[in-house]
């Protein structure tokens, strides 16, 4: 395995989808920081660095997708996994190899990001407000969140041999989720109930009041709990209450994102051992 990995990464440092990721990773962190800068500036609302710090995770997966899927493809392409085989090295230390490459993508995509933010984000708009406990707290689900993508890709990428394929079927499926995470999370924030509220009639000019009312939209019971059930489990759900410093079940999604990992893993290993190499 560590001759894989060694191989692995110097080809990493070679790699051009890798260095377009780090570096419009970097450039979307500046530019939320550039952003909150602005608001602050000329509109006059309140921006901190906290509120850009984690913002990542709303879109990681996109560019893990793009680079898994044409990483492990090339070396489809290439023959390079038909190589490694012939040489002596099993399938599961290539898969695993492979899938260590990806989680070590996905921090070094992380630091790309949290660098630009904390390196520009300080002198503009000051330091961190939140307190070095929380930030590490928010950091590791965020990065347990990123190894559980990191885990999806691999999993794919190994079992699909036409990276051009898998390129569709990984960004797709992250966009299907991230809008179904989104619907999930505004559904669940819908009040319990509709606060009563006063304004001037237009005709007559007198103040009308409208009694608070429950809201019918609100999610209860066995419904209410799988919503939340899919926000923790999701990747795509976690990484917005994450990006938001507001995890509802924090230990929770730290143990789904292990399960995930493990799953896909093992699910991976165990389909690529019997996989036909063309």
């Amino acid at each position: 395995m560590s001759r894989l990995l060694r191989a692995s990464f110097a080809r990493l440092k070679k790699d051009k989808t890798f260095w377009i990721c780090m570096a419009v990773m970097f450039g979307i962190g500046a530019l939320f920081v550039i952003s909150n800068y602005v608001t602050m500036k000329f509109r006059g609302y309140g921006a901190t660095v906290d509120d850009a710090l984690f913002s990542y995770g709303t879109y990681i997966g996109m560019f893990l997708a793009a680079f898994s899927s044409l990483y492990i493809g090339k070396e489809y392409s290439d023959g390079t996994i038909r190589n490694k085989l012939v040489v002596g090295h099993s399938r599961s230390s290539i898969y695993l190899s492979n899938l260590i490459v990806n989680m070590v993508v996905s921090l070094l995509l992380a630091t790309a990001y949290i660098a630009a933010v904390l390196g520009i984000g300080i002198p503009l708009l000051g330091g961190l407000h939140s307190t070095l406990e929380s930030v590490l707290r928010v950091l590791f689900g965020s990065v347990m969140m990123a190894f559980a993508l990191a885990s999806i890709f691999t999993l794919l990428s190994m079992l699909n041999q036409n990276k051009a394929a898998a390129a569709v079927i990984e960004l797709a499926g992250f966009f299907i989720f991230v809008f179904f995470s989104i619907y999930i999370h505004a559904r669940l924030l819908e009040p319990k109930v509709y606060e009563s509220y006063s304004y001037v009639d237009e005709n007559n000019g007198k103040v009308v009041t409208e009694e608070a009312e429950p809201n019918p939209n609100y999610l209860t019971g066995t419904k209410r709990a799988v919503f939340a059930f899919a926000e923790d489990f999701l990747p795509t759900g976690q990484s917005l209450q994450l990006s938001q410093w507001a995890p509802t079940h924090y230990e929770r999604m730290l143990a789904y994102s292990a399960v995930l990992c493990v799953i896909t893993t093992a699910g991976g290993v165990y389909f690529f051992r019997k996989k036909d190499l063309k």
